[in-house]
């Protein structure tokens, strides 16, 4: 897992400037989420948000048909992406656990965003909607996801 230096979230130029993976997988993963929602490359998806329990840090929202899973390391099986996200927070803050929930507030908006401590879309350096866009518009969804699932029927 990739562990941001201290104070980059906060220094909106320093957030910005980091690859998409990066942007996306460190601070602004339900603007990728809600952005997916709304292209719906693949039918079926639903976004789900990992909850870390009080004290901690770790949250991720990612989008999954039940079964494999889309966020900013592309299409897996969804078990395999929770088990990534439990392994790299568990070893690096002992005693760190969360709560999966499917996401029933709009990932696009900011209000809804800022009263989990999350950004809205506005409230990033420059427009995270045109870079999540891009970003979903580089993979080949289909082929993709034909894949992750494959290794979810060999699970």
């Amino acid at each position: 897992m990739y562990w941001p230096k201290p104070g980059t979230k906060s220094d909106p130029v320093l957030r910005w400037n980091r690859p998409d993976r990066i942007f996306f997988g460190y601070g602004a993963c339900h603007v990728l989420a809600g952005v997916y929602l709304d292209m719906q490359p693949l039918w079926e998806f639903y976004a789900e948000r990992i909850v870390p329990n009080e004290g901690y840090s770790g949250n991720h929202v990612y989008v999954t048909d039940g079964a494999i899973a889309f966020d900013f390391h592309g299409y897996s099986g969804r078990e395999r992406l929770l088990a990534h996200h439990w392994r790299g927070w568990s070893k690096r803050y002992p005693g760190w656990n969360a709560t999966i929930k499917r996401v029933d507030f709009d990932l696009l908006d900011t209000a809804a965003l800022n009263a989990r401590k999350m950004l809205g879309p506005d409230q990033y350096l420059h427009d995270p909607l045109q870079r999540a866009r891009g970003f979903l518009s580089r993979k080949d969804h289909k082929l993709a996801s034909e894949r992750a699932m494959r290794t979810v029927s060999l699970s």
